[in-house]
């Protein structure tokens, strides 16, 4: 085992979630802070409502790369270097998996008010089970397109993402990742309960899909 190598790779895994893509692309294209516009938010659903489609879509692969980056180059580069092995790689790929997702959600690059983390965890979970996030992207766009409620959608494909792992053809072999998902699950809701607060109330934005308003 390697400590300064895996410290180090779990440093840059905070690092690379803390790149606040959304703040810096509003900044630097379109001299504004996303974080007054719109719901405050500097994510990926809030640089679509505030800057259009060609900005949000980059903040949005961008945010899910930094989440697979970090839990799954990460960890395959700490085996190639024989710093860890093979066999512990999972454990790595949650733990930097997990630290990108902090960062994005409390960046050091941007005063620790980021986003709320769904992009960095679609694809930090890509970089674990794809499979599962695979049928969770369905139930996301299935919520979207009856609902119109990325927030409603996003919380509903994360505790899919959980339940999901119960059942056995989606049971990962690590009996702790299950526990893993449902703590996700947990954090998307925390993250979103303001936007839980104006569902309540009638009050939440809604996308518009096709032409509908």
């Amino acid at each position: 085992m390697n400590l300064p190598l895996i410290l180090g790779a779990l440093v840059v895994a905070y690092l690379l979630g803390s790149i606040p893509t959304a703040l810096w692309v509003g900044r630097r294209f379109y001299g504004l802070d996303v974080r007054d516009h719109g719901s405050g938010n500097a994510g990926a659903t809030n640089t679509f409502r505030v800057l259009g489609k060609r900005p949000g879509s980059f903040v949005l692969f961008f945010d899910a790369f930094k989440g697979f980056a970090a839990a799954y180059l990460l960890p395959a580069f700490l085996v190639a270097q024989g710093a860890i092995q093979p066999e512990h790689e999972v454990y790595y790929r949650l733990a930097c998996g997990v630290l990108a997702v902090v960062g994005h959600i409390y960046p050091v690059f941007a005063q620790f008010r980021g986003g709320k983390g769904v992009a960095t965890i679609l694809g930090m979970m890509l970089g674990v089970a794809p499979a599962t996030v695979a049928v969770c992207l369905l139930v996301f766009l299935a919520v979207l397109f009856i609902s119109r409620y990325v927030s409603l959608s996003s919380m509903t494909a994360g505790v899919t993402f959980a339940l999901l792992q119960l059942l056995p053809q989606f049971r990962p072999p690590q009996p702790f990742l299950v526990y893993v998902g449902f703590i996700l699950a947990a954090l998307l809701i925390y993250t979103h309960r303001a936007n839980i607060g104006r569902l309540r109330a009638g009050t939440e934005s809604r996308v518009p899909l096709f032409g509908r308003k």
